[in-house]
C-alpha cells in the first residue's frame, strides 16, 4: 500500500465505521471492537495489535494513569468517558480533554513519551482495550497507518484542550456547560448523561450552585431535563445555540 500524505488536516474528524465493519472487528476473545482508531486500521497493521489488546472494564473513577506517572497501558475505549483533568495545588481538579470511542488514552505514548501532564480518570463507566505501552511503541515503528492516525488525533487532542482552555477563561458558565454536554453526548451517542451537577461543577472548574442556576436555565428553556443524578437531553440544536 503506498506511504499516506502525513500532512495534518484541519479539524477533520475520524470517520465513524459502518456497522458491517464494526461487526467485523473483535479481540481475540471474540469480543466486539467499537473504537473508531482501531476500527480504521488497515487489516495488517490492526493483526499486529490484536494478540495484544485485553479487554478491560472501565467503571466509574477508575483511574487509567496518573500526571507524571509512567503510563503503562493504552486504552482504546469500546464505550464510556474519560476525563484528562489538571490537578491544582490546593487538590482541586480542572477537565482539559476528554476521550471516548473516538480515540486513545495514553497520548504522550504516540509522541515518543512515557509520561503525561494530566491524570486520565474514568468519568463515565464503559469498557475497551488496552495494550502494553512497549507493545505499542514497537508496532508504531512499523504501523505507517497508525502513526498518521494517532498524529492526528493528539493534534485534535491539543486543539480540544486549548478550546476549553479559552471557554473557561472567555465565556459564561452557561455556554461552558452546553459546551460540555455536546462533548459528552458525541462520544457516548446517547441523551441521558449520567452526570450530577457535583461532578460538572469539578469538570468546569466552577462551584456547584453555579451549574445548578446554568442547568436551570436550560431546563426552563426545554433545552435539557435535569433527572435525579443524570441530565437528559431534550433539544441538541437549541443546545449547539447555548454553547460557545
Amino acid at each position: 500500500m503506498a506511504e499516506q500524505d502525513i500532512r495534518l488536516p484541519k479539524t477533520r474528524k475520524l470517520e465513524k465505521p459502518s456497522p458491517l465493519r464494526a461487526g467485523m472487528r473483535t479481540d481475540i476473545t471474540g469480543k466486539p471492537i467499537k473504537n473508531v482508531i482501531l476500527l480504521s486500521l488497515p487489516d495488517r497493521e490492526f493483526n499486529l495489535l490484536r494478540p495484544y489488546l485485553e479487554y478491560v472494564d472501565l467503571p466509574h473513577h477508575r483511574i487509567l494513569h496518573e500526571a507524571g506517572d509512567r503510563i503503562e497501558f493504552a486504552h482504546f475505549l469500546n464505550q464510556g468517558l474519560a476525563s484528562l483533568v489538571v490537578i491544582t495545588s490546593d487538590g482541586r481538579s480542572v477537565e482539559v480533554a476528554v476521550v471516548g470511542k473516538e480515540g486513545m488514552v495514553g497520548t504522550p505514548l504516540a509522541v515518543g513519551l512515557d509520561r503525561g501532564p494530566y491524570r486520565a480518570i474514568m468519568q463515565i463507566s464503559g469498557d475497551g482495550l488496552r495494550v502494553n505501552s512497549d507493545v505499542l511503541t514497537e508496532t508504531l515503528v512499523s504501523a505507517s497507518e497508525l502513526r498518521v492516525i494517532l498524529s492526528r488525533y493528539v493534534l485534535m487532542q491539543g486543539l480540544q484542550v486549548a478550546q476549553i482552555a479559552a471557554c473557561n477563561r472567555l465565556h459564561e458558565i452557561e455556554q461552558r456547560l452546553a459546551r460540555w454536554l455536546l462533548m459528552c453526548q458525541d462520544r457516548i451517542d446517547s441523551d441521558l448523561l449520567p452526570v450530577t451537577h457535583e461532578f460538572l461543577a469539578q469538570m468546569l472548574g466552577t462551584g456547584r450552585p453555579s451549574v445548578s442556576l446554568a442547568a436551570g436555565v436550560l431546563q426552563r428553556a426545554g433545552t435539557i431535563e435535569n433527572v435525579r443524578g443524570s441530565v437528559k437531553i431534550l433539544n441538541r440544536k437549541d443546545l449547539e445555540d447555548a454553547a460557545c
